[in-house]
Parts: C-alpha cells; sequence; structure tokens
C-alpha cells in the first residue's frame, strides 16, 4: 500500500495509463492502417502505375512481413528495454513514414523492396508486439480491458485508412497521397510520443491496482533471460503455436475473403461483409477486455479458437447469404491481445518486451505464408472448402495446444 504524495498522484485527477491507451491507440491505427491493411492497396496502385505482375508485387509484400517479423525477433523487444517507447515510437513513425515516400517514387521493381524494407521497421515497431509493450506496466489488474482498447485502433486503421487511401489515390495519385499520408503520420505519432509516451513514475499506477494482488497466478522472477530457454519452454510453445496457426488461417481467409464471398452473394455485400468482420473483431476484442482479467486466460483463448472454427464451419457449409454474415462475424475472433495477456502472466515482468516480440515475430513469420498456401488449396481445388478445412484443422490445433500449456501455468 502507497502512502502520502505517491498515492495522490494516482488519485489527483484521470490515471495517465489511459492517456497511454489512447496514444497506443493512435499508433495502432497507424501502424495497421498504413503498414498492415495498405500494402494490398498500394501493389493495387503500383500495378495501375506500372503494369508490373501482381505476382512479383505479392512477393514484394511476403519479404515485408518476413522483415517485419525478423526485426521482432532480433531487436525490437531489447529496444523496447533500452530506450523506451517514446524512442522507439519515433523511430517507427520515421521508418513508415520515409517507406511511404519511396513507394510512392518508385520507378524500378527493386525499388519496391527498398521501400517495403524500410517500411517494415515501422510496421514491427507499431505491430501488436508494440502495442503490448506500451501499455502492459501500466497495468496489472485491468490490463486486458487496457490493451484490448488500445488494440482497436488497429481496426480502427482499417475503417480508416483503407476507404481513405483508395478515395486519395483516384482523385490526387499515389504519390501524392504517399507524401500526404506520410507528413501527417510523422507529425501525428510524433506528438503523441513527445506528450503522453514516458515510463510509469514510482507509485503512480491505475487505482484498482492498490487493492491486494490476486496470487492465483504468479509469473515467475529472477530468472536470467537465455532465449533458447524461453524458446524450448512449454509456456512459450503452447502460446506462439496456437496463435500462429490461428493467425496464419486469419491473414490467409482475409486476403481470399472478397475472392471467397463475392460469387455468392455479389460485390456489394461482400464488401459489407468485409465491413462487418472489422466491426466483429473490434467488437470482439471490447468484450474480451471486460471479462478476461477475471478468468483463466487460456480457456478463454481456446474459446475464442473454437468460436472461430465454429465460423469457418459456417462459411465452408453456408450457402445463404445470413449464413456467409455470420460465419465472417465468428470467424474473426480475437487474435491479438491474448498472446500479450497469456505471456504477462507466466514469464517474469521483467522479460515480456523480448518474450511477447518472439511470440509476434513468430505468428508473422506463419501469417505471412497463410495468402499463398490458401489460394494454393483454392487453386488445385477449384474452390475454397478445401482452404477452409485447412482453417477449420488449424484452429481445432490451436484450441488444444493452447489448453494443453494450463498445466505448466498452474
Amino acid at each position: 500500500m502507497h502512502d502520502g504524495v505517491e498515492i495522490d498522484r494516482s488519485r489527483a485527477g484521470i490515471y495517465h495509463g489511459w492517456a497511454v491507451v489512447a496514444a497506443a491507440f493512435v499508433v495502432a491505427m497507424f501502424g495497421f492502417g498504413l503498414g498492415f491493411y495498405g500494402p494490398g492497396i498500394y501493389l493495387v496502385a503500383l500495378q495501375d502505375r506500372h503494369g508490373w505482375p501482381a505476382a512479383e508485387l505479392s512477393y514484394a509484400v511476403t519479404a515485408y512481413y518476413l522483415l517485419g517479423a525478423t526485426s521482432l525477433f532480433f531487436w525490437v523487444g531489447p529496444l523496447f528495454d533500452r530506450w523506451g517507447a517514446r524512442v522507439v515510437i519515433v523511430i517507427g513513425a520515421a521508418a513508415l513514414s520515409g517507406g511511404l515516400v519511396l513507394l510512392g517514387s518508385v520507378s524500378e521493381q527493386w525499388q519496391i523492396y527498398l521501400a517495403f524494407a524500410v517500411m517494415s521497421v515501422g510496421w514491427a515497431t507499431m505491430s501488436g508486439a508494440a502495442i503490448n509493450i506500451i501499455v502492459a506496466p501500466w497495468f496489472d489488474r485491468r490490463r486486458g480491458l487496457a490493451i484490448s482498447w488500445a488494440l482497436n485502433g488497429g481496426s480502427a486503421g482499417g475503417v480508416l485508412f483503407a476507404p481513405l487511401l483508395t478515395f486519395l489515390i483516384a482523385r490526387f495519385g499515389f504519390a501524392a497521397t504517399t507524401q500526404a499520408l506520410a507528413i501527417a503520420a510523422l507529425v501525428i505519432l510524433l506528438a503523441v510520443a513527445a506528450l503522453v509516451l514516458r515510463p510509469r513514475r514510482p507509485g503512480e499506477h491505475d487505482p484498482p491496482d492498490s487493492l491486494p494482488a490476486d496470487r492465483s497466478v504468479v509469473a515467475p522472477a529472477n530468472i536470467p533471460w537465455r532465449v533458447g530457454t524461453v524458446l524450448s519452454s512449454r509456456s512459450f510453445v503452447t502460446i506462439s503455436v496456437p496463435f500462429a496457426l490461428g493467425l496464419t488461417a486469419q491473414v490467409g481467409f482475409l486476403t481470399h475473403q472478397m475472392a471467397f464471398v463475392a460469387p455468392v452473394i455479389g460485390a456489394l455485400a461482400a464488401g459489407w461483409a468485409i465491413s462487418l468482420t472489422t466491426a466483429a473483431a473490434v467488437a470482439g476484442r471490447i468484450v474480451t477486455g471486460f471479462f478476461v482479467d477475471r478468468v483463466d486466460r487460456r480457456i478463454a483463448a481456446c474459446g475464442n479458437f473454437i468460436v472461430q472454427a465454429l465460423g469457418t464451419a459456417t462459411l465452408a457449409l453456408g450457402t445463404t447469404e445470413a449464413a456467409l454474415y455470420t460465419g465472417c462475424i465468428l470467424f474473426i475472433g480475437n487474435m491479438t491481445s491474448l498472446p500479450g495477456l497469456i505471456a504477462q502472466q507466466e514469464f517474469p515482468k521483467q522479460h515480456f518486451a523480448r518474450v511477447i516480440s518472439l511470440i509476434v515475430a513468430i505468428n508473422q513469420f506463419s501469417f505471412a505464408f497463410g495468402p499463398s498456401l490458401l489460394g494454393q488449396l483454392q487453386q488445385a481445388s477449384g474452390s475454397y472448402p478445401a482452404a477452409l478445412c485447412l482453417c477449420l484443422a488449424m484452429q481445432l490445433a490451436a484450441a488444444a495446444i493452447v489448453l494443453s500449456g494450463r498445466r505448466e501455468a498452474r
């Protein structure tokens, strides 16, 4: 229990941790909006502008995700530990903006790889791992709620930037659009980093965290950092593998969602289905945030995968518009906040940034191949049910694996 002036700092007004959540929301909005949802739109613009083959451009996007995953695996977590969120987000904002400007000015195919290589630093430092790392130190009891709210910035980025990019490119051209958005992103993210992001001060805490601590699950402490030990631990494997499987299925399907849904319900209705999927992702994180801090997080993750599997089965078997809408809602799940919430309970606090960076890196290595994997299955079979069956198998396997880690966690 804190006393004196230290406790007054948390009670004097709105807890600064919620300002950090809002800042992380903005970081996620730009990181996901321009760095995750944007590449597909950039490729269409580059193809229209230069006539380059779609397959060649797709290789650049795969390389982009792999470079981002490599950054997460080797240096993003340690960089947060050493320099803090403010410095890392400044670096990420500069890289994302610089890569966008380069992408808008390319004239040869090899330059696309250079632009995406620069952008990959921005994506790595503003992806799901970064949002977890920024928010987690500010909350204990309400960490799940806080991270879920912050990660909704990623979905907001998709809702905002996908139509905005399409409109601006059609109206003003690709180069002008990338330059304008690069400047906007840089200015806003630098302001957020300078004004909001800072370390948590002694005695500064979320008011519910002043209550007696919940001892039902306690992360181990004072364990030296050894990458090999972490990677081979059962806790790490039973977090990283199931979410890698789940995200491979999810990203693979989302890439092919329009092609799968449109022939059945039409292009206009398919557009609504995609919007509904994004809205369901937001709702899923909000709902999860309200209860995940009070339940076994591995059971919550298992339930998430089972609900996704039900959505996949509905998509595979459904032939009506209602069935496809229902499948899209159930399929999306909550894949971004749960890995960090489980890791926070099962690994020492001082290692969290590195652990979540490794988990997200493995996830990105995996989902980078999801679109091509499902595309090959669709091409081989002539339809999407075979690809959806693979997604279903991955989701059910993920549910079993994440639940199997409970024995060690306890």
